[in-house]
């Protein structure tokens, strides 16, 4: 390509290395899938232990995403991601090694706590790819994801039948291999002329400080609130899925790994091919709200559904539209932030995707008891439609002008 297309030396090999661990990471969460309740089932017949599970994770990443996001600002995006992979790496071998419940959750938080690789990953992307470029770029991390949760819960499912820890120890490995990989290949994006000085501050460390200083940003309220309905939606679909084919369908584990699968290669393809295709050429706010309407329409299909067909055609255009406007809003976001407080702010929005992941559950739960099976899906319809609103209504304007030339990777 031609010069100004690639501003970055070396950045196409750091996309790759960043795309790898973030593929790899996602791939140890997946493994796990098909296997906890039944780790869990050795000390507790209770199903609300599973969830409490999730949650302890989902609100250890909410106390220290942030705050990862703020030291990858000060020190550097390569420590953090080396650390925060390392420690889930020790994390999935506590996981496997536990012989009490307790341990479980120790093993789960302490993965919460070092899990900020994906908000150092996004502020690392930011670095290497032009402000144009950024919402493609957070593409691929999506697509890391999607088939990271593709190959996760096969791989858990076959190596179940070696043990029930066996997935555990498989995915601390893969973590262990990942932080090594990074330690010796992966250069660090951000020059220390770019990075935030002086002393940390108490309120750095405050999660809540921290996303209440995000949130005054001019722009930015708007974007978060949107981060927070349509995530919201989704982690409640997430949850509630399996429990909603079961009594709509009668499918089983089978059935609904097919169905995940499915809703993993078509966000996969999405963010991975389509996005990169198209962003640069259709402004991100645009494709956010095409993509925001398409995920309502998928989530009404789902309440609607009365024939599993039909529940296919909502998976898809659930995932069609979650896979337009995960990484756009995201680009749209970054690309309000200056460089030296990018793991900040990707920080405070990947915090507020972790209080979805204990919030959303809880009310979809709450919802498919009390109100109805579909009640998840059309309520979440309505959430995801607030989050177009609030995009449609206007973005922030960008800090860096886009012809702005990232630094190299040294």
């Amino acid at each position: 390509g031609d010069p100004g297309h690639h501003p970055v030396k070396g950045s196409r090999k750091a996309l790759a290395f960043i795309f790898a661990v973030v593929f790899l990471d996602l791939l140890g969460v997946g493994i796990l899938i098909p296997v906890i309740p039944y780790l869990v089932r050795q000390f507790t017949p209770a199903a609300l232990a599973v969830g409490l599970l999730s949650l302890s994770f989902a609100a250890a990443q909410f106390l220290a995403s942030p705050i990862l996001g703020a030291l990858s600002d000060r020190y550097g995006r390569r420590p953090v991601l080396i650390v925060s992979v390392l420690g889930s790496g020790l994390a999935y071998l506590l996981f496997g090694l536990a012989q009490a419940l307790w341990v479980l959750f120790l093993a789960r938080i302490l993965d919460g706590l070092t899990g900020g690789n994906i908000t150092a990953a996004q502020a690392y992307i930011a670095d290497v790819s032009a402000p144009a470029d950024r919402g493609k770029n957070f593409g691929l991390l999506g697509a890391a994801f999607g088939l990271g949760f593709i190959f996760g819960p096969a791989a858990g499912g076959a190596l179940s039948h070696i043990s029930l820890q066996a997935p555990a120890y498989a995915a601390g490995a893969l973590s262990i291999v990942t932080a090594a990989f990074g330690f010796f290949v992966l250069p660090e994006s951000l020059p220390p002329e770019r990075r935030r000085s002086g002393p940390i501050l108490a309120r750095e460390l405050n999660p809540v400080a921290l996303l209440r200083h995000a949130f005054r940003r001019p722009g930015l309220r708007k974007l978060f609130l949107a981060i927070f309905a349509w995530g919201f939606a989704m982690s409640g679909l997430r949850s509630n899925f399996a429990v909603f084919t079961l009594v709509r369908f009668g499918l089983g584990p089978k059935g609904n790994a097919t169905l995940f699968t499915f809703l993993g290669v078509v966000a996969a393809v999405m963010q991975g091919v389509v996005i990169r295709r198209v962003s640069g050429r259709i402004r991100d706010q645009r494709l956010a709200v095409f993509g925001l309407g398409t995920m309502a329409l998928g989530f009404g299909l789902i309440a609607a559904s009365p024939a599993l067909w039909v529940l296919y055609a909502a998976i898809a255009f659930t995932a069609i539209g979650s896979g337009l406007a995960n990484p756009t809003i995201t680009g749209v976001v970054s690309r309000a932030a200056p460089a030296a407080e990018q793991g900040a702010v990707l920080g405070a929005a990947q915090s507020l995707q972790s209080l979805t992941q204990i919030v959303g559950p809880a009310w979809a739960g709450a919802a498919f008891d009390l109100i109805g099976p579909s009640a998840p899906y059309w309520s979440g319809a309505v959430w995801i439609l607030g989050a177009l609103a609030l995009v449609a209504s206007g973005t922030p304007p960008a800090v860096e002008p886009a012809a702005a030339q990232p630094t190299p990777v040294v």
